[in-house]
């Protein structure tokens, strides 16, 4: 798979994490599956934390909706917030 490809697959699904992750074009990807990591790992504790956790998945809809735009572009734009968090170097 190309990067713009492994790119927009990290945000689709979990699942398609990890086939960007293992199978996919690491490293032109690499900027979309960290974001996407984190964003994943955000929707995770908003689902855990009520009431506050439910307004806040709003908030990681919408950085979910930006980053999969901008993979599909094959652009590089980090999402509010949560685009300054960096796991995979």
């Amino acid at each position: 798979m190309d990067a713009q490809k492994t790119g927009w697959i990290a945000y689709v699904t979990l699942v398609g994490w990890f086939i960007a992750f293992f199978a996919g074009d690491r490293e032109g990807a690499k900027f979309h599956i960290n974001q996407a990591l984190v964003i994943w790992i955000a929707f995770a504790v908003c689902a855990i934390i009520p009431i506050i956790g439910w307004i806040a998945e709003i908030f990681v809809v919408v950085c979910f909706v930006m980053g999969l735009i901008a993979a599909i572009k094959g652009e590089e734009n980090e999402v509010p917030l949560l685009g300054k968090i960096h796991i995979i170097k």
